[in-house]
């Protein structure tokens, strides 16, 4: 039997399997424009062999560490052949919210917050969450915002803050013994029938700024580093 498609994704398409979980298929298209990889944007630009096998032996590696370390993910299991994973069942926040936690002042950071800090500038695993809605920039939304919109409840938010910053730090810790610095990263987040967080999507090198010696590292070298 043929396992049913339930949705299809810029980078991966989701199935749906007999037992109750889904699949993740990874693809090799990326995001960019006008044949350029850019992680930032929200439309297909170009395709890349292997990009979808490389991200997904990246979230197999951080979603093994992190379940290790008992923090809840949906990962159960991967098929590297296929380049799928299986997944538990998660239910997103809201119409999707993404999770970023800084240890750098950079990027969006630095452009809202420039009076009050030099870019670079070291930041406390600070915890921010936005929206996904391409057509408004993904906005910022507070914990009291996400509370009185009923996105989440004031545990859930400091489950993800907690399990956020936790995780950072091992990713982190990775980096660090490449020779590699983190200075941002975005998760993504669900929820299971019993209101409990998990970690969802992927963790790949295009949801994060990682720099060697200063300098910012492509996504895919990053990658290739990694992996060396």
């Amino acid at each position: 039997m043929e396992n049913k498609l339930v949705y299809t994704g810029k980078t991966k398409n989701v199935y749906e399997l007999p037992n109750g979980n889904y699949l993740l298929k990874f693809k090799d298209d990326v995001t960019g424009k006008d044949g350029v990889f850019d992680p930032g944007m929200n439309e297909v630009g170009l395709t890349i062999d292997g990009v979808g096998d490389v991200n997904l032996r990246m979230s197999i590696y951080f979603f093994e560490k992190i379940n290790a370390a008992g923090i809840r993910t949906h990962f159960v299991s991967a098929d590297l052949a296929n380049t799928t994973m299986e997944v538990l069942p998660a239910k997103v926040f809201g119409k999707g919210l993404e999770v970023i936690c800084r240890y750098k002042a950079v990027g969006s950071f630095y452009r809202r917050y420039k009076d009050y800090c030099n870019e670079g500038d070291d930041l406390p695993a600070y915890v921010e969450t936005t929206f996904k809605n391409d057509a408004l920039g993904d906005p910022l939304v507070t914990k009291d915002g996400l509370i009185c919109l009923g996105v989440m409840t004031a545990e859930q938010y400091d489950d993800i803050v907690d399990m956020t910053q936790k995780i950072t730090a091992i990713v982190a810790d990775e980096m660090k013994a490449r020779g590699l610095d983190l200075y941002d990263i975005k998760f993504e987040y669900g929820y299971d029938a019993d209101g409990k967080v998990m970690l969802i999507d992927e963790i790949a090198s295009g949801n994060m700024r990682v720099y060697k010696d200063g300098e910012y590292i492509q996504p895919m070298t990053l990658s290739e580093l990694f992996f060396a």
